[in-house]
């Protein structure tokens, strides 16, 4: 009879720490503590960061691309390649979690202007006339104006990477934004320092 009650006891108890590990599986959309969909959840922050610096990154490219037969510096050369080595793979990295998300994937060739369509206005980003004036800049004024535009196209990037670290929510993309960050704040200094700003 007693082995009979235990063993009732025991199977109430079990069944109760079920149910309670039910309730607290994050049944409120909470991510759970160690991986599963919910922990790769995204929110509306994680998507305008991806639409946003795609283009910002394309435009980056864009500029990089014309210091191999513009720039007169080594320096500035070295930093352009670097900056495409690091932002092409990037745009790649986002576009497949917008496309997995089932958001659009913002377009090429409609990045100046400092807007990208849906996804709203970006700071950082060249108009027009600044990309026509860098195209035709050869030698020693384009280095100028390229580590000009391009540090302040950087921190626009920064910004909008301390935007998704405070509110996104995929950590992958948090995780690039804290990289973004860090790798372009270096090379702002360093940009500085080739202006001859510090």
């Amino acid at each position: 009879m007693t082995t009979t009650r235990t063993r009732a006891a025991l199977g109430a108890l079990t069944a109760i720490a079920a149910l309670a590990l039910t309730a607290c599986g994050g049944g409120d959309g909470a991510a759970a503590p160690h991986g599963g969909a919910a922990a790769d959840a995204h929110n509306a922050q994680d998507v305008t960061f991806a639409q946003r610096m795609i283009p910002h990154h394309r435009q980056a490219l864009e500029m990089a691309e014309l210091a191999a037969g513009r720039a007169s510096s080594p320096r500035v050369k070295d930093l352009a390649a670097r900056i495409e080595k690091a932002q092409d793979p990037e745009i790649g990295t986002m576009s497949g979690w917008l496309k997995a998300w089932g958001e659009d994937v913002p377009m090429a060739g409609m990045d100046h202007g400092g807007h990208a369509g849906t996804a709203g206005a970006m700071t950082g980003m060249m108009d027009d006339a600044d990309m026509t004036a860098l195209k035709k800049a050869h030698g020693p004024d384009f280095d100028t104006k390229f580590l000009t535009m391009m540090a302040e196209h950087h921190r626009g990037a920064v910004e909008m990477a301390a935007t998704e670290r405070s509110a996104g929510a995929y950590r992958p993309a948090t995780a690039l934004a804290r990289a973004i960050a860090t790798g372009q704040n270096a090379e702002i200094k360093e940009m500085n320092r080739l202006l001859g700003k510090g």
